[in-house]
Formats: C-alpha cells, sequence, structure tokens
C-alpha cells in the first residue's frame, strides 16, 4: 500500500494539501517559463527530443525540490493524490503493453504484479522502485515495470516496501529480503529470478546482496538490473556538483532522512566500498548527464575488477533516470534493449519453470 494509507502513517488536511498543490503547479509553470533561457533546442539528439528533454529535466528537478521542502504529512499526501492518479491514468498503458496487473504479496509484502499475456513468463524480476528511499510508489511506476515485463517475457514483480523517515534503513532492505525468500519457498528457480532497480531502488537491491550475502550463496539469483542506481551515499564524486545543472534531481539530494544516524560510508548503502565479487550478472545503465555518473562508473569498473560479467552502458547527455521519464527516445529504447537481450542471455540456461509455478505466475484473462 502506498505510505499515506499504512497505519500511524499521518497526512495533512485536506485545506493545507489544497495548498500545497496550488504552489506545486505555481512551481511548475516557473520551471516552465525558464526552458527558453536553458538551450532548449541544443543536445545530442533531434531539436524535438532535445526540447523534451529540457522540459521534463527542468519540471521533475522543481518538482522534486518543491515536494522534498515539505512537512512529511504533506509530503505523504501528495504522494497520494498522485498515487489515485495513476490508478486512473495506467491502466489503459498497461494494457496497451499487452501486460496483465494484479494486486498481491509475497513475505507479506504489498506490490503488483505484472505477467505478459502473449507468452509464458521465462523468469520473475523482483523490482524496487526509486525515489531517494523516501517516495513514490508501484503504481506510479506502472508504465515502466509493465514495459520491463513485455520486453524481458518475466513476471514483474513492484514490491511496495517501506519507506523513510517513517521507516529508515534498514526497514526497506528488511522487505526486499522478505519478498526473495517468499519467491524462492514459491519454488521459483532462483537460476530464473532477477533483482531490478532504479536509483535508491538500486541502491536498495545491491544491499540486499551485500547484507544477505551469505544466506544467497546457494540461492544467489540470476542477474541484477540497475537503472541509474544510487550506489554512493557519501555523495562525494565530481559528477555530483559538475552535472547537478543538467540533472532532474536537486542539488541537495537528501539521504538523512533514510539513513537515520547509520553510517553513509558503510558497505551496505554505498557498494562502492563492498566486496563485489559473488554477485551474479549485472546490467547497468545511466546517463552521462547525472549526478551519479561518476559514482555508477567505479561501480562498473569494480564489478568488472571482481570478476563479475557485467553489461552496462552509459548515454551521452541524459539525465537519472531517462528511461523511466522519456520512454520513447531512441536511448531509452536502446536501454530496454540491452536489458532484454541481458535477460534472455541469462535464462537460457537456468532451469524451466514448472507449469504450476507458471499457472500461480500467470493470471492471463
Amino acid at each position: 500500500m502506498v505510505m499515506g494509507r499504512r497505519p500511524d502513517v499521518k497526512t495533512a488536511r485536506a485545506p493545507v494539501v489544497a495548498l500545497d498543490v496550488a504552489l506545486g503547479v505555481a512551481q511548475i509553470a516557473t520551471a516552465l517559463a525558464r526552458v527558453p533561457f536553458c538551450r532548449p533546442l541544443a543536445g545530442h539528439s533531434s531539436p524535438l527530443s532535445n526540447l523534451g528533454i529540457s522540459v521534463t529535466r527542468e519540471v521533475i528537478r522543481s518538482f522534486m525540490g518543491y515536494t522534498s521542502s515539505l512537512r512529511i504529512p504533506e509530503f505523504r499526501s501528495l504522494e497520494l493524490l498522485l498515487d489515485d492518479l495513476c490508478k486512473t491514468i495506467m491502466p489503459p498503458y498497461v494494457r496497451a503493453l499487452d501486460v496483465h496487473s494484479q494486486e498481491g504479496e509475497f513475505g507479506g509484502v504489498p506490490g503488483i504484479l505484472y505477467v505478459p499475456r502473449r507468452s509464458e513468463p521465462v523468469g520473475v524480476i523482483l523490482y524496487l522502485h526509486g525515489g531517494g528511499y523516501i517516495g513514490t510508489s508501484p503504481t506510479m511506476y506502472a508504465f515502466f515495470t509493465s514495459r520491463v515485463c513485455r520486453e524481458t517475457d518475466c513476471a514483474v514483480f513492484v514490491a511496495d516496501y517501506r519507506l523513510a523517515p517513517e521507516f529508515p534503513y534498514p526497514a526497506g532492505a528488511e522487505d526486499a529480503s522478505s519478498v526473495y525468500e517468499a519467491l524462492i519457498a514459491a519454488g521459483v528457480p532462483a537460476g530464473r529470478i532477477f533483482l531490478a532497480g532504479d536509483s535508491g531502488g538500486g541502491g536498495l537491491a545491491n544491499t540486499l546482496l551485500l547484507e544477505d550475502s551469505e544466506r544467497f550463496a546457494p540461492v544467489r539469483p540470476a542477474g541484477l538490473v540497475l537503472f541509474s542506481p544510487e550506489v554512493d551515499l557519501r555523495l562525494d564524486e565530481p559528477s555530483v556538483t559538475e552535472n547537478a545543472e543538467h540533472d532532474i534531481l536537486p542539488w541537495n539530494i537528501p539521504t538523512s532522512s533514510y539513513l537515520h544516524g547509520f553510517d553513509e560510508s558503510n558497505e551496505a548503502v554505498s557498494p562502492l566500498t563492498a566486496d563485489l565479487a559473488g554477485f551474479p550478472p549485472t546490467c547497468v545503465t545511466w546517463g552521462g548527464d547525472e549526478m551519479f555518473r561518476d559514482p555508477i562508473r567505479r561501480y562498473v569498473k569494480r564489478l568488472d575488477n571482481a570478476g563479475v560479467r557485467t553489461e552496462a552502458q552509459e548515454f551521452e547527455g541524459m539525465f537519472h533516470v531517462f528511461e523511466i521519464l522519456m520512454p520513447w527516445l531512441e536511448d531509452s529504447r536502446d536501454a530496454f534493449g540491452l536489458v532484454r537481450n541481458f535477460v534472455r542471455n541469462v535464462v537460457d540456461d537456468a532451469p524451466p519453470l514448472t507449469r504450476d509455478l507458471v499457472r500461480t505466475l500467470d493470471h492471463r484473462d
């Protein structure tokens, strides 16, 4: 369930929320007014695509900066509104991708399960959504995760894990671990389970592997799929400041509400400090203009040095999680193609899913 509907999570009164919405609209209008002064047609793509990139960059950065400045109950109330809106507008897009979606839970953790209609699933992806460990919901990711489902022919379970500051580290990792254990207990071969995530969700996938390394040894997932992962919470790399004006992220990225006093350099939350030997095959995509560029580059290099089979691509001129925000771009299509081929190559040699398990995951009408 979205955070605002969890017990003991506070939300704001309706008049306050209405005021927040009005001020948010004004903030977005200001962001749009800035676009003509940002050389919106310049860039590595076509003028129309460059314009779309410029508009998206200004609007999302402004929106994220505004919402992260709100009091927690107000933030949760806006999140509820967005979640309800997505429940209305997303289903037709999901159906258009020939994907079936259904609410469910694994290991006591709620979420949304996506299953391809056109074929039997070849594997299962445990997807951990982004949002800086503090925001968004599986419903807001419906178009993107259903696209992942269609491209990979995998069932995709988007876990609605607990978020900070109400539930700081390690609550989200505990939820992810519960889902993974439930998938194994249900009979899904580890060789057909992928961990995946974007931004903070990508960081959480790493946390899961690092904290439960001994437990994962006999049931290591088949692969790891990451989109612009947040792999170093120290935030001390050059790109964090050099790319601040080009990215969608606010320049003052918040981490304290998630860490809640936990050491930001600990390998559990900053895998750049960890030994990555033993990691499953990993696929990583990211943008050349994002603030996390340098940490991700070093993360990929550490994977290579550790002998991990790695497929990685940096996309010039693109910002954080561009595949989610602008899925129609050629760069986004190329990123999906990389992920599709990666998943198919990994499952080629994996044990098959049983018919009973396929029926459990397959909820097509």
